[in-house]
């Protein structure tokens, strides 16, 4: 997980607001995810559910812009991208102090954090979103480029595995 500031900031203030995904808008999500990764989509809480939608809304305005046979795969990878977080079930102050303590303690410390119980073991999860994510995309199937993009959406482009023009189209409805 890198540390962007701005992004952060506005993710802080957002899951302040109500709302939950819509009827129609599940409807829509359900038709780009396989039943498994409905499913995992669900779990999630609700501020990564609207986060997650509006990440898929920002990339079917771009979508056109690259090749048809990744069209799925980018929109799974845009509602998927967060989904490690939901092992955490860390509400928005918890994940302050998870993020804070991961730029403290450094992210060497959440696989032994995650070793713990009660909050540690929580702060240690979500430092470690990406990956579990990562796992839990495997196991329901996921291709494996949604695979990849769980642990690869805040590394720079010369690190991911999805093509670039499709990263980059996710990357910016990120934000």
């Amino acid at each position: 997980m890198s540390f962007r500031p701005a992004h952060l900031v506005a993710r802080f203030v957002r899951s302040f607001r109500g709302g939950r995904v819509g009827a129609d808008d599940h409807a829509w999500i359900g038709s780009l995810l396989s039943p498994a990764e409905l499913a995992l989509f669900d779990r999630m809480q609700r501020q990564d559910q609207l986060h997650s939608l509006a990440v898929a809304r920002g990339v079917e305005s771009a979508i056109g812009d690259i090749a048809p046979e990744l069209h799925g795969v980018v929109f799974a990878a845009a509602l998927l991208h967060d989904v490690g977080k939901s092992a955490a079930q860390l509400g928005t102050y918890g994940r302050v102090v998870a993020t804070l303590s991961g730029l403290v303690g450094g992210h060497d410390l959440a696989d032994l954090w995650q070793r713990r119980s009660g909050f540690t073991r929580k702060v240690g999860l979500y430092l470690r979103y990406g990956e579990i994510g990562a796992d839990m995309l495997r196991m329901a199937g996921s291709d494996p480029l949604v695979v990849a993009w769980s642990t690869e959406h805040h590394l720079g482009p010369d690190q991911w595995t999805m093509p670039i023009d499709a990263g980059e189209i996710l990357a910016a409805a990120d934000g």
